[in-house]
């Protein structure tokens, strides 16, 4: 092969491998498997270093922070090994909260959940819509991409739409996008699988949760579940394999287990990623 056709050849296949990566996200591996460090609130506070390498040495390779694990734990999370990926702010972050989120090495910045205070009709939501948006834009002059992690509320139908189609309809794409939380998705009686189609390009991250077998049987909206409703990843009743597969499809990068309530959550995580291992 002549130089100038090996220059082509390597110029095309660069091109390739990269609309690839764009068309399809990142497979589930251990370097994009993290933890939402919401599951160990109850008992970081005590030996943050500790629980940090526990996490690690399970196996997992990155982590989401929340404002008050970053406050109270930063300097463990800083000398943990685990990759910061995202932060868990608040409904309107200020731009001293982004500047030090993306000064502390984090890419994603996450408005978390609206309180029930905060919620209404159509026209609230727009409004919320807006004040995202802006959110959004001065993420973006910080260098990070902000999303908006799903609770069950959104999907409750609103004349004829949800809180969620109404948030996604009224921002731009590039400056806002969606955290999917596959168990709120399936609590509200929707499929994660269906939804990751229809927001394809617009999640890059993923909550792993599993939902115990009948719990809810059928849809709700104010995330009234009781506890062992969580379950670790792959005993519940959540099609993982098929997720994950449509979260490839639709853009993922990165998966965070999350499992809201458990007696050891250190023995939850374990017992997630031995499952979640299996399909790497």
């Amino acid at each position: 092969m002549k130089n100038s056709s090996r220059r082509a050849f390597l110029r095309k296949s660069a091109a390739l491998t990269l609309t690839s990566r764009i068309a399809f996200g990142e497979t589930l591996k251990q370097s994009n498997l993290g933890v939402q460090l919401y599951t160990v609130r109850d008992i970081i506070g005590a030996n943050p270093g500790s629980v940090l390498k526990q996490i690690r040495d399970i196996g997992y390779a990155t982590l989401e922070a929340t404002s008050d694990t970053l406050r109270d734990a930063w300097s463990a999370i800083h000398n943990s090994g685990l990759k910061r990926v995202s932060c868990h702010l608040n409904l309107d972050p200020t731009d001293e909260q982004l500047a030090d989120v993306k000064q502390k090495g984090f890419t994603y910045a996450v408005i978390p959940y609206v309180p029930k205070e905060k919620r209404g009709g159509a026209d609230v939501i727009k409004r919320m819509a807006a004040s995202f948006q802006k959110a959004g834009e001065r993420a973006k002059a910080q260098g990070l991409q902000l999303c908006y992690h799903n609770h069950a509320f959104e999907f409750q139908p609103m004349n004829g739409t949800t809180a969620l189609e109404i948030l996604m309809q009224n921002t731009d794409p590039k400056l806002v996008q969606l955290e999917m939380d596959i168990f709120w998705v399936t609590v509200a009686g929707h499929d994660p699988v269906e939804l990751l189609g229809k927001y394809s390009r617009r999640v890059p991250l993923v909550h792993l949760k599993d939902k115990q077998k009948g719990v809810p049987s059928a849809p709700q909206y104010e995330e009234d579940v009781p506890k062992d409703a969580f379950k670790e990843i792959g005993n519940g009743s959540i099609d993982i394999p098929a997720v994950l597969k449509a979260a490839n499809q639709a853009g993922v990068r990165y998966y965070f287990v999350e499992q809201d309530q458990t007696s050891d959550p250190i023995q939850s995580l374990r017992e997630s990623y031995q499952y979640l291992s299996k399909l790497f």
